[in-house]
């Protein structure tokens, strides 16, 4: 898994920083079924989540039990519920894999420790942190101004594989629709 994180590395630097080797030990393995939560609403989130493979849900749960999605992360994508990270306080949200997951995680402390020490995995955090709420405003922005037929087509034209890859249920919830509407607008494309 750790070299799926070089390459990683490597893509976004354009070369494999001279110092890596002080940056990879930091990172833990860990395989999570389907299901599996790894952060919940009142916990403070200690990681930040490398995907290898599989699919996280960020999402949180309102007052009627109804998800709303913020985000769904792939391969060679990382999340984490980032106000809660940096600021060590509870989490409102929930991080759910959707699908059988390969993680490599760091811990806060470590993750403290190499944004100080080594200048490239600072530069690599910006960067996650530029695409993280870049994406998040353009959907919400893109999302709340169209319609819901007009959202499914956004979401086949710039999430394809999520599509084929998730249940309606939490596509209609990344889309604020519901199933039923997801389903019956799905049969007019």
């Amino acid at each position: 898994m750790i070299e799926t994180l070089k390459q990683h590395i490597t893509n976004r630097l354009g070369k494999l920083p001279d110092n890596v080797e002080l940056v990879l030990p930091h990172f833990e393995e860990l395989v999570a079924k389907k299901g599996t939560l790894l952060l919940q609403p009142g916990e403070v989130c200690k990681y930040v989540y490398f995907i290898v493979e599989g699919c996280l849900q960020v999402y949180v749960v309102d007052k009627n039990g109804n998800e709303s999605t913020r985000e769904f992360y792939v391969e060679e994508q990382w999340t984490t519920d980032i106000f809660g990270f940096q600021n060590q306080i509870p989490s409102s949200e929930y991080i759910r894999c959707v699908e059988s997951c390969k993680l490599l995680r760091i811990h806060f402390t470590s993750f403290q420790q190499l944004t100080a020490a080594v200048p490239q995995f600072a530069a690599i955090y910006k960067q996650i942190l530029e695409v993280s709420y870049n994406n998040t405003v353009y959907r919400v922005n893109t999302l709340t101004s169209l319609d819901a037929l007009d959202r499914i087509k956004w979401l086949m034209d710039h999430k394809p594989k999520i599509m084929s890859r998730l249940s309606s249920k939490l596509i209609a919830s990344y889309l604020g629709i519901s199933a039923e509407t997801l389903t019956r607008l799905k049969s007019k494309i």
